[in-house]
């Protein structure tokens, strides 16, 4: 029997996002997605900087009407300064002109030359000819009623929300393309959970659309924290996903330094003298053209040279590199790093083991990425095994987690974890670091081990946590061993037997027509 769904979206209730997404999807009519995608989510994100100013700027008026107009008194709540011809009122009150899409343009540049922050950033070809303009006018109608009448900080979580449903779809709707800028949120929310980023630097050096950072400051929050406690660093080296990146931060109100460069983490380190507590990162896979032969001598290759032809041990030592002395990671890869020994793969996984740089390996289920079929797993690495502060010394020691049996099917061809498979993943790896609250760590076949350096040696330091997990227990019936055994014996007689039977009626009849 299916497993029954607990929740839709990992916590957040698919009602109004998914109704204004097929709303939003029917008005794009022969439009590829790739393209739809900026013209909905600028104007999502055109809608959420005007709320935000507009429910300011009627705060100000209210109280001191000579401080509506100070631009500084939203500066210090940071809330971007919208000028009239930017405002959703403004281009509301003209969605039906047949130059609405000029206006949204000149609304996009107005915003950029207010907003140093944003200047590059925002969508400005609305009122290119190809684009329908009656389509323009609908959408702006669509998402006129979004926030409004909201308290502020509700009408910025629906837009939010609204944005980050909408990312996830375009993924899904893009396929493979769609899955350069986007990680599934359950995967996402396992890296969150496991790592719990409260606090210090985070890091992402390929950071897509920006879904680590939303969920790790909303991480910070349901705990109590502040959005402050955690400083948000990252880089992407495609200049468009880089854009998508920017607005959604912008939605949520994050605060963050994110870099666009189009040579990439590898041949230009936008941070190489920090380091970072956090560090959460879903590379491209395989990648087999990162200019790896140009790098050779490049320091950051502690555990050894990664081969020209594939890129997934130059992102582990990476991210390793920039972990501060305490620090934490979390990346996704392709399982073939688990088990690769192919030009010299093989001997820089051994290095990182014997340095007890690996602190977990989680399996994957399969489909749950948008852009490939390749089974995935997550490498989880730790600069300090022995932290202290009341947790557990697990130096000389690996947690492997088999979770490639959970999941559920959202739809044909894609698969999400739920909230409870989440937790328990994370309640495991929290329970084997010591953390009291997550109860006390106990192996269970078929799900986690906690295998020592001599058994990974045993195992070629082959990662893939089903050779050390085992298989699950079965539940015990009762039937005494000696009854058991005696009744499946008869069994497997009794279809030697009927299959004997068979045998014989197939040859007769053959004989009779004459074979």
């Amino acid at each position: 029997m299916a497993k029954k769904r607990t929740s839709t979206n990992n916590g957040a209730s698919l009602g109004f996002e998914a109704e204004l997404f097929k709303a939003a999807d029917k008005l794009r009519g022969n439009m590829e997605p790739s393209d739809y995608k900026h013209v909905v989510l600028g104007l999502v994100f055109l809608k959420y900087i005007s709320d935000a100013f507009e429910a300011k700027h009627r705060a100000l008026l209210a109280d001191d009407p000579l401080a509506a107009e100070d631009r500084d008194e939203y500066l210090a709540d940071n809330i971007f300064w919208v000028p009239p011809a930017a405002r959703w009122s403004h281009l509301q009150a003209n969605a039906r002109h047949p130059s609405i899409g000029v206006l949204i343009d000149d609304a996009m540049r107005a915003l950029e030359k207010e907003n140093e922050s944003l200047k590059g950033v925002l969508p400005k070809d609305y009122a290119r000819p190809a684009l329908n303009k009656v389509m323009l006018g609908e959408l702006i109608d669509l998402f006129s009623n979004l926030g409004l009448g909201e308290e502020a900080n509700r009408a910025k979580d629906v837009l939010g929300r609204v944005y980050e449903y909408f990312l996830g779809q375009f993924a899904g709707a893009e396929g493979k393309r769609g899955g350069e800028f986007y990680t599934p949120r359950s995967v996402v929310r396992v890296l969150v959970e496991m790592l719990e980023p409260y606090h210090g630097r985070v890091y992402d050096p390929c950071c897509g659309s920006g879904g680590m950072f939303v969920q790790s400051e909303k991480f910070v929050e349901e705990h109590g924290g502040r959005i402050g406690d955690i400083a948000i660093y990252g880089q992407e080296s495609n200049y468009t996903t880089w854009r998508l990146c920017k607005m959604n931060l912008a939605v949520r109100g994050i605060d963050a330094d994110i870099r666009w460069n189009n040579e990439g983490s590898f041949h230009k380190d936008e941070f190489p003298e920090l380091r970072f507590d956090y560090i959460l990162a879903n590379p491209p896979f395989n990648v087999s053209d990162w200019g790896g032969e140009r790098l050779r001598d490049d320091p950051r290759w502690t555990f050894g040279i990664p081969p020209a032809g594939n890129a997934n041990f130059a992102w582990l030592q990476h991210i390793y590199w920039h972990l501060a002395p305490s620090g934490t990671a979390g990346v996704v890869l392709a399982n073939g790093s688990m088990s690769s020994n192919q030009s010299g793969e093989g001997d820089i996984r051994r290095a990182m083991i014997e340095a007890d740089a690996v602190d977990c390996m989680v399996a994957l289920p399969g489909q749950l990425f948008y852009s490939t079929q390749i089974p995935a797993c997550l490498w989880f690495l730790a600069r300090n095994k022995n932290p202290g502060k009341g947790l557990r010394d697990r130096r000389g020691q690996v947690l492997f987690i088999d979770a490639r049996k959970m999941g559920v099917l959202v739809d044909r061809t894609r698969r999400e974890l739920t909230d409870e498979e989440i937790q328990k993943i994370a309640r495991t790896y929290h329970a084997w670091r010591g953390e009291a609250e997550a109860g006390d760590y106990a192996d269970e076949p078929g799900f986690c081990k906690s295998a020592t350096l001599e058994e990974i040696r045993k195992h070629g330091h082959v990662l893939t946590p089903g050779r050390y997990v085992g298989a699950a227990a079965q539940d015990d019936d009762g039937e005494p061993f000696a009854e058991k055994m005696a009744r499946l014996s008869a069994q497997w007689r009794a279809q030697r037997e009927e299959a004997a039977r068979l045998d014989a009626a197939i040859e007769a009849n053959l004989r009779e027509l004459g074979f």
